[in-house]
């Protein structure tokens, strides 16, 4: 149980950021969980860093702009079921031996992560620009959950859930926005 939420919460921060969250894992935790990441534990370690360095600056400071916001989203939504993914599986992999299960947490949290990215990206699209303390708030969740996934699974799933069930919140609320906007155009 413990793992589930440790990968769900490592695949919201994904869910929020692409590189920040692989950059807090391959630096904080070594070695020793950078070889359980799949695809980029086969690259040269290096090129590895510097693309994760400069994409979590263009993500951190593009993101406070709001053309760089609707680039961003685009990148991101294609993006973030696959970082998702891979966060989930390297964080189960550390514990779980059935390579299933690990799988399947896997699977589970590109979904989250995909959720989580097509809400913010309704948000931005309904709002036209989100304030810049939101994202700055979503850059300080990002990194908090990556943090929980490891030292505190049990908080950082609890949160992740959270941020599920705003999602579905988020949602039903963006359908009755959208009949009231179709109802009055006609």
């Amino acid at each position: 149980m413990l793992e589930l939420l440790a990968v769900l919460s490592a695949s919201a921060a994904a869910g929020l950021r692409l590189a920040l969250p692989l950059l807090l894992i391959g630096l904080l935790y070594g070695d020793s969980l950078w070889s359980q990441v799949p695809i980029l534990s086969r690259m040269n370690p290096s090129v590895v860093l510097g693309i994760l360095v400069g994409w979590s600056l263009l993500e951190i400071f593009a993101s406070k702009n709001r053309s760089s916001q609707r680039f961003l989203q685009a990148i991101q939504i294609v993006f973030s079921p696959i970082v998702g993914a891979i966060i989930g599986v390297a964080i189960a992999r550390t514990t779980i031996k059935s390579e299933w299960l690990v799988w399947l947490l896997g699977i589970t949290g590109g979904s989250l992560a995909l959720v989580l990215q097509l809400v913010q990206t309704g948000w931005i699209y309904r709002f036209k620009q989100i304030p810049v303390w939101v994202v700055f708030a979503q850059d300080a969740l990002c990194i908090t959950l990556v943090f929980f996934a490891f030292d505190a699974p049990k908080q950082g799933g609890l949160i992740a859930l959270l941020l599920l069930w705003i999602a579905i919140r988020s949602s039903k609320e963006w359908y009755r926005w959208y009949t009231q906007q179709s109802t009055a155009k006609q």
